[in-house]
């Protein structure tokens, strides 16, 4: 039998259900994500830190979850809300709500995220808590006084503490990890390309002196400009070694050379978003996981230039440098969940390093 539970929003909405995972209370920016199946994946996904996330699809937990497709070790999002709830438990997979409480994540079920996930298309992404143990209003007054998610420096608490070589046998690139996916690795490592991890904060100085062939700077939570004090850092490795951002490497990438980056309304976040590439007019449907994106029009006195668009809004989804073997992409390639039209990303990196 599960307990009560309670998920309030900054605007006073107060909605009841039922609580899964571990007992408690969470804070943190409420987000949707349209993604059917993955949801393991999306969970573990350090860009989603700070976050509480809303699945569209009403059923989760049908199939269980296998410890194979945790995308990274550290806890990722805060909580998560859904509709339906189901625990399946087989002889190979664990069940959702023991495998939510071992990773210390609060749920809640039997919410209608049809009429949540429309009032964040409507209004905005909003703050908001999941509570076990508190009523309604305490959950407000607890909402209300919580830092803004724009304040907060995740990436601190998602990246490698220690530098981290995983052996491959061709080129070496260095991976600036900003809450990376074990999925990029791994397709990197695909690639042929040894891999160096570094932890977020590390200089350009200490990276170049490894003497690496590349550069990829991660995806990863929240604002790029709360992690300004790398904008340096990233200029230098992109104007100095071939350079490959993806997500939040992208936005970084954008403001190290004089771009500007906005939050959006409510954020991308799915495994079918159709992406348009300028060069060739091919269409692909990407995986994205950003609350942030890229204003074209700053960089029209800059060196870089577009290469990509959403075809849903036409935000920006990719740029490249002029002058400088520098490419990004705001969506994600390796997927995890999702399709993976973009995996030829890896390859074209592999291609400019030579």
């Amino acid at each position: 039998m599960l307990d009560k539970a309670f998920l309030t929003l900054d605007d006073g909405s107060v909605y009841e259900g039922l609580a899964i995972g571990k007992k408690g209370t969470v804070l943190g920016e409420i987000v949707f994500t349209t993604n059917m199946t993955g949801y393991q994946e999306v969970l573990t996904d350090p860009s989603y830190a700070g976050q509480i996330v809303t699945f569209t699809y009403p059923m989760i937990g049908n199939y269980g979850v296998s410890e194979e497709f945790n995308e990274s070790d550290c806890k990722a999002a805060k909580g998560l809300i859904i509709k339906e709830f189901h625990g399946l438990e087989t002889e190979k997979r664990e069940g959702l709500d023991k495998w939510l409480k071992d990773k210390n994540i609060t749920g809640i079920s039997e919410i209608d995220t049809r009429s949540l996930t429309q009032k964040i298309r409507s209004k905005g992404v909003v703050p908001g808590g999941i509570s076990s143990i508190q009523d309604g209003d305490k959950l407000l007054s607890l909402v209300k006084d919580s830092p803004p998610i724009e304040s907060l420096n995740l990436v601190h608490d998602v990246s490698t503490k220690k530098k981290i070589v995983h052996k491959g046998k061709g080129p070496t690139v260095a991976l600036l990890d900003l809450g990376v996916k074990k999925s990029i690795i791994n397709y990197l490592l695909d690639e042929g390309f040894n891999v160096v991890q570094y932890p977020y904060s590390t200089s350009a100085e200490d990276i170049l002196n490894d003497n690496p062939d590349g550069i990829v700077v991660s995806p990863g939570p929240g604002d790029p400009k709360a992690i300004g004090s790398i904008l340096k850092t990233v200029k230098i490795l992109a104007e100095s070694k071939p350079y490959l951002g993806i997500c939040l490497g992208h936005q970084l990438l954008a403001l190290a050379f004089g771009g500007n980056t906005f939050k959006l309304k409510f954020g991308h976040r799915g495994g079918n978003h159709p992406v348009c590439e300028s060069a060739t007019g091919k269409a692909v449907i990407t995986t994205q996981n950003h609350g942030y994106s890229v204003d074209p029009d700053s960089l029209k006195d800059t060196d870089l230039y577009v290469t990509h668009t959403a075809l849903n809004d036409n935000t920006v989804e990719g740029i490249a440098h002029k002058n400088l073997p520098a490419m990004a992409i705001q969506f994600h390639p390796e997927a995890s969940p999702g399709p993976l039209d973009s995996l030829d990303i890896f390859s074209k990196f592999r291609k400019m390093i030579g």
